[in-house]
């Protein structure tokens, strides 16, 4: 059975098309990403998921339960931990636990059976009693991890769960994760734009941008599909070195970007010398080579034109714009 199934959904803020008609499907038990900068849709297409917001368009269904014709039912079958901290610092992490557990009309029995376990799953027990307030980044997010888990959802969404937490923390975080998935078989679907956190994670991905998916599939696959290895040349002059790059033989894709030019071609180590030799022969002066086996990082610039870094940017410049525009 298919875990999340969504049909060509559509949310519109007026004339901005937040998501616009994506279609995916997610099998039980995965860990499914959508991998993508801020502001390309993921966190809408999350609430929607949830129930939060409504769809302008489309279909969406969660373990079988259309989102729009019973969003209860939808609801009793999911958890989910907010990419902006969500906990009362005032309460214990035991209370906070308790409270929600309430919400959800959970028996008193239950509840302590329950928040021990979940509080042993994220090595939480001998906090449970400290004020939240005290805690760390990482052990707020561990905590509304097991907050989620609380009732027993068959489908948890996590909404850039690692978001300001520094390395260290962010892989505790990624072995919760990997647990929760590996002993209570639920699905997980995973917000981010940390290609590492993808990479590490995830069984497949979607690539997302302005809510659209651009490609999906497992990381490995999306890797094999530029076709080769990547050499990276920083070049004075990346136009013709681009042009001379197309025509060397075996290469497959070449993209120019910032002054770089990359290259994709099988068996890249043995054939650079062809490439440094047309560079040579143009008189294009070469300051540095890279050689690497395609990332993630890569598979997004295929697909986008740009890195998750440069689109943020764009897109942080077009806010501003807007904002400049709207005081005027």
């Amino acid at each position: 059975m298919k875990s999340i199934k969504i049909e060509k959904l559509v949310k519109r803020f007026g004339d901005v098309a937040a998501v616009d008609g994506i279609s995916l499907a997610v099998e039980e038990g995965e860990i499914f990403g959508l991998l993508g900068p801020n502001g390309a849709g993921k966190t809408t297409t999350i609430r929607m998921l949830a129930t939060m917001t409504l769809p302008t368009a489309g279909r969406a269904l969660v373990c079988g339960t259309d989102v729009t014709e019973d969003p209860d039912k939808v609801r009793r079958h999911i958890g989910i931990v907010f990419q902006d901290p969500a906990l009362d610092d005032q309460l214990t992490g035991r209370e906070n636990l308790d409270f929600h557990a309430r919400m959800y009309g959970m028996p008193r029995k239950e509840r302590e059976d329950r928040i021990k376990e979940v509080l042993e799953l994220v090595e939480l027990s001998d906090r449970k009693d400290d004020l939240v307030e005290k805690y760390s980044g990482g052990m707020k997010r561990r905590l509304e991890i097991a907050r989620g888990m609380m009732h027993r959802p068959k489908v948890l969404f996590l909404d850039e769960p690692t978001l300001g937490l520094d390395a260290q923390t962010r892989r505790v975080i990624w072995e919760h994760i990997r647990k929760l998935n590996r002993e209570y078989k639920i699905t997980i679907i995973l917000t981010t734009h940390y290609m590492e956190e993808a990479d590490s994670l995830c069984n497949r991905v979607a690539i997302v941008d302005h809510g659209r998916i651009l490609a999906s599939g497992t990381t490995d696959k999306l890797k094999e599909s530029l076709g080769g290895d990547v050499i990276t040349l920083r070049v004075d002059n990346s136009a013709k070195m681009a042009s001379l790059a197309r025509k060397v033989k075996g290469v497959r894709k070449v993209k120019v970007r910032d002054g770089t030019v990359s290259v994709t071609m099988p068996n890249a180590g043995r054939n650079i010398p062809n490439i440094l030799k047309c560079a040579e022969k143009s008189k294009i002066e070469v300051e540095s080579v890279d050689i690497h086996k395609p990332t993630l990082e890569d598979v997004f610039i295929h697909f986008t034109g740009k890195s998750i870094r440069e689109r943020e940017a764009s897109a942080t410049d077009r806010f501003r714009e807007r904002a400049k525009r709207m005081r005027r």
